[in-house]
């Protein structure tokens, strides 16, 4: 309960208290959250008082309004991972049940702009494969996965459907991810991405570009589209200012 005389504002008590809730899931995601109303009246608190710790917690993306139905609790973003993990790994080290669902296998002539990630010429053979990346059975991503066929001509034939490709890469061909880098942009969904992921066309989104290496040698070109509602980036920032010491 909401202690009136103790030294933590009231706003911030019943913020605590609604946060408990949330996270102990008994106002799980996409519950809807008492009017501010019974709020006031339950808790003994001012509508400013308890709009302002609701306001806090919408700011901080707990609780979502929905305007002419209500206050809902909103699911939490995944952070961007920041190190060479798998879609498979990063899902489950948040606590989440990863899944695939393949949409399409096929093998190409890299044009020149794909060949250039890979430090190639035109033409090189190239397996493409697309997937929708789902976690807890949501939409997250579509990815789609070029891996030149020299390092795995039936990379095809031994995935298993579903299955985790920089697994099969490691323990079919010794191939060993262990560095990449990453283009990330925001912009809107195109109708192709939007429809598997269960947005509108035009929703925001997070379009990303890797380049995963093994030993040095680009082993995997991947062109991804993360929808925006579920992502957030988180970037660790030092002042060029700071000298050594």
């Amino acid at each position: 309960m909401i202690d009136p005389s103790g030294p933590v504002p009231k706003y911030l008590q019943l913020r605590a208290i609604l946060l408990d809730m949330i996270e102990n899931d008994r106002l799980p995601v996409g519950a809807p959250v008492p009017s501010e109303r019974d709020l006031c009246r339950r808790f003994g608190l001012s509508r400013a008082t308890v709009r302002q710790a609701v306001d806090q917690l919408v700011a901080e993306e707990r609780l979502r309004r929905v305007q002419g139905k209500g206050m809902f609790v909103a699911r939490p973003k995944v952070w961007m991972p920041k190190e060479l993990v798998s879609f498979t790994e990063d899902m489950r080290a948040l606590g989440m049940a990863p899944g695939c669902v393949d949409l399409r296998a096929r093998t190409i002539e890299a044009d020149a702009r794909l060949a250039g990630y890979f430090g190639a010429a035109p033409g090189l053979s190239v397996h493409v494969l697309e997937r929708l990346r789902l976690a807890d059975g949501e939409p997250m991503a579509v990815e789609r996965s070029h891996v030149p066929a020299s390092l795995g001509p039936d990379l095809f034939e031994r995935r298993a459907p579903g299955g985790s490709l920089f697994k099969v890469l490691e323990t079919e061909f010794g191939i060993v991810m262990d560095e990449g880098d990453q283009t990330i942009e925001a912009g809107p969904a195109g109708r192709e991405d939007a429809t598997p992921l269960g947005v509108a066309p035009g929703a925001a989104v997070f379009f990303l570009r890797q380049r995963t290496y093994s030993r040095g040698i680009c082993a995997e070109v991947a062109f991804s589209t993360y929808r925006a509602d579920r992502y957030r980036i988180h970037l660790g920032l030092k002042s060029p200012r700071r000298s050594a010491t």
